[in-house]
């Protein structure tokens, strides 16, 4: 299991000695699939619940997170129906006995694809049913935390970012990554809706909030604002 320490992560997490409180959240990163996609076990520190977002498969690293870490999953939450972020989902929820939330309604017809994309991909994926279906504005909860729900389409068009603003950390899939952005060239994608979803309703959660992108580094999206050539102040100017 791979872990990403940095301060923002964790909602404020302190070095292991330090005599600070606890943060409320804490996350580790899970590289899963052929695609290392960044499966994200998120939890919350008071009740050491959690939720796997975008479990895309490898379910024997995503047993070993829980097990390392001694957090009791609660549920499964997915950003998009791409296979590599969801294939393996309605498995793991069928096995642990946790609902799926997400992603917006509009990726049902990735979701109903799996099947053929895994024999395309040649990589296991499963159709599943969402236990919920997310729109702008909702909220899911782990344990004791509440994450606001952002529709973001342009990757694909059901795209939903989890934000915790008390952790000032956003799980944005693959909607923004380091230096880059989501690809648009998918089925339905649309690449106005994307820079749209990112300027119009990531920029505005802070340039201080660290995210998680579904593939690579994390970083910030400051640092994305001030450097990312697709998506800079200056490179929108």
């Amino acid at each position: 299991m791979q872990t990403r320490a940095r301060r923002a992560m964790s909602g404020g997490m302190s070095e292991a000695n330090s005599p600070q409180p606890q943060p409320p959240m804490r996350a580790a990163i899970i590289p899963v699939t052929a695609f290392q996609q960044n499966c994200s076990l998120i939890w919350c520190t008071r009740t050491m619940r959690g939720a796997f977002v975008d479990p895309g498969g490898d379910l024997a690293k995503l047993r070993e997170a829980l097990a390392k870490t001694g957090v009791t999953l609660e549920k499964i939450l997915v950003t998009h129906g791409h296979l590599d972020h969801c294939g393996m989902a309605g498995e793991l929820a069928k096995e642990a006995g946790v609902p799926i939330e997400g992603p917006h309604e509009d990726d049902r017809f990735w979701i109903a694809q799996l099947g053929d994309d895994s024999r395309k991909w040649q990589m296991e994926g499963h159709v599943f049913e969402p236990d919920r279906w997310l729109v702008d504005g909702d909220q899911v909860t782990v344990g004791e935390l509440v994450l606001d729900v952002i529709h973001c389409p342009g990757h694909t068009p059901g795209h939903v970012v989890f934000h915790h603003p008390a952790s000032h950390l956003a799980i944005v899939g693959d909607v923004l990554f380091q230096g880059s952005i989501g690809r648009t060239d998918f089925p339905r994608g649309n690449h106005a809706d994307l820079i749209a979803s990112i300027t119009q309703k990531l920029w505005p959660l802070g340039e201080e909030t660290t995210f998680i992108p579904g593939h690579g580094a994390v970083s910030t999206f400051g640092q994305e604002r001030a450097s990312n050539p697709f998506v800079s102040d200056r490179a929108l100017a």
